[in-house]
């Protein structure tokens, strides 16, 4: 059990290197590195990227002799599956994946009639030590590569492209950092994989980055430099707590970063991108849903490009903790919105295949 918030993940041996952990220039360099003409980095990462293939007899515009090789020097396997378990009649599937190491991680597709939302994680379990996650009691393990994130996102486009998923071949649309771990303490990998997530084919998948939201408990050195970075994601903060008395408890960061910090640092990064903030709360009975705190999380917040998320407590097995009666919730909502503040509670999808926001556990047996 960890005791105790972890920024700095433990140092592991790295997992192989692979095309997607690196740039287009670095690909060329390193498939001229193997003996290969440059532009057979291109012609290999649109059958990754686009085609969504490692499979060297599908790659019949490289040279025969060559395909081997790249294949195993530039697209080394980097997840095993251990275990798929489904709801929702099959639209919402969640993956257990083993790493090269052993670590284990989860990932969860969501489909909907009109969109797929994929569920990615970032690190092997969580530093950030919140008690009402699993993630996040489990402590943490080590940092995912950048490919390893990606890796996620391409197998997910696999199984929708080869129709594996209910309702027909289909894309993913929206990708949401919320699986286990904080992207933003492992941030150089996580900005890495949007990037091969938002860039036009055969340089990533090319998903509109208005798609993607990044998920923080409130790392303000990290926002800020986010907002540098000129991708246009949602940035999501678990707040959890208008009030820093409780968030110190709820959501131990808050020790290093008070709520106005982080905050200001999120109003900075939506004036900066233009893109609406989303504020992630967790409806926990009795200890963050009295209507007070509504209105000092209204107060807080109004006026600004924002939307609240209100989660309905998913349980965790031992937690003291449950979600809020409905009555409560509706007065939460109510007087959010007597703020004019935007404000959605969300769907618990996954919930019985313990696929939903706080249950990601990696468990290797079911």
């Amino acid at each position: 059990m960890s005791a105790e918030l972890t920024f700095v993940a433990p140092r592991r041996a790295k997992p192989s290197r692979h095309l997607a952990d690196l740039s287009m220039a670095e690909r060329r360099t390193a498939v001229a590195e193997l003996g290969e003409k440059p532009f057979r980095a291109d012609q290999l990462s649109r059958h990754y990227f686009e085609r969504l293939t490692t499979e060297p007899e599908h790659m019949t515009d490289l040279p025969a002799a060559s395909r081997d090789q790249l294949v195993t020097q530039l697209m080394p396997s980097l997840l095993t599956s251990v275990r798929e378990i489904t709801c929702d009649e099959g639209t919402t599937r969640k993956t257990l994946w083993r790493l090269f190491d052993g670590a284990l991680v989860e990932s969860v597709l969501m489909r909907y009639p009109d969109r797929v939302t994929m569920c990615v994680s970032s690190q092997a379990g969580c530093g950030m030590n919140c008690p009402f996650c699993a993630t996040g009691q489990a402590g943490l393990t080590r940092n995912m590569s950048t490919a390893e994130i990606v890796e996620q996102v391409v197998a997910g486009a696999r199984a929708l492209a080869r129709d594996e998923v209910p309702g027909g071949p289909g894309r993913v649309s929206n990708i949401v950092f919320m699986g286990m771990g904080e992207p933003l303490a492992n941030y150089k990998a996580v900005i890495g994989a949007v990037r091969r997530i938002v860039d036009p084919a055969p340089e990533g998948l090319g998903i509109s980055a208005r798609g993607v939201t990044v998920s923080t408990v409130g790392l303000v050195p990290a926002i800020e430099k986010l907002s540098n970075e000129g991708l246009p994601v949602t940035l999501a903060v678990s707040l959890h707590a208008p009030d820093d008395e409780l968030r110190d408890t709820l959501v131990p960061v808050n020790t290093r970063w008070k709520v106005g910090e982080v905050l200001d640092a999120a109003w900075n990064y939506s004036a900066k991108t233009k893109r609406r903030v989303s504020i992630e709360y967790a409806l926990i009975k009795d200890i963050n849903d009295q209507e007070w705190r509504a209105d000092l999380l209204g107060r807080l917040i109004k006026g600004k490009l924002v939307h609240v998320n209100l989660i309905p407590l998913n349980p965790t097995p031992g937690s003291k903790w449950t979600a809020s009666r409905p009555e409560d919730e509706r007065a939460f909502v109510r007087r959010l919105e007597s703020h004019g503040v935007a404000v959605t509670v969300r769907d618990t999808r996954g919930r019985e295949i313990d696929g939903a926001c706080g249950q990601l556990a990696a468990a290797p047996e079911a």
